[in-house]
Order: structure tokens, then C-alpha cells, then sequence
């Protein structure tokens, strides 16, 4: 599985904080995602980052 972060993040860093091994801050001061397939062991916290995204910018699948 993978995710994204289109262009209606307002850089919060909810994300982040629940889970940073797949979402980090760019130097835009915006979330991205991992490039790569996130690991297993994180897909239940990256699911739970994307549900609790407060702009609905993060999705499952190809940008």
C-alpha cells in the first residue's frame, strides 16, 4: 500500500505524529509520505494518520 499527501495540506504535522515512519514535514512546511510501499508493521498507523488528516490531504494509492 501506498500513500500520498496532495496539495490541500496546511502543514498541521498530525500526520507525523502518528506516524513517522511514512509522513514527514518537506521543506515547504507540507506532509509527504514515504515514496516506497509503506511497511507492514506501519499500515495500521499510517491508516489512522490519513483518517485523522483534519483536510482529508492524505490517500491510499498513486498520486
Amino acid at each position: 500500500m501506498k500513500y500520498y499527501v496532495d496539495d490541500t495540506c496546511i502543514g498541521c504535522g498530525a500526520c507525523e505524529g502518528v506516524c513517522p515512519a511514512v509522513f514527514s514535514m518537506g521543506d515547504d512546511g507540507k506532509a509527504v509520505a514515504i515514496e516506497g510501499e509503506v511497511p507492514e508493521a506501519e499500515l495500521s498507523a499510517a491508516e489512522e494518520a490519513m483518517d485523522g488528516c483534519p483536510v482529508g490531504a492524505i490517500h491510499q494509492g498513486e498520486e
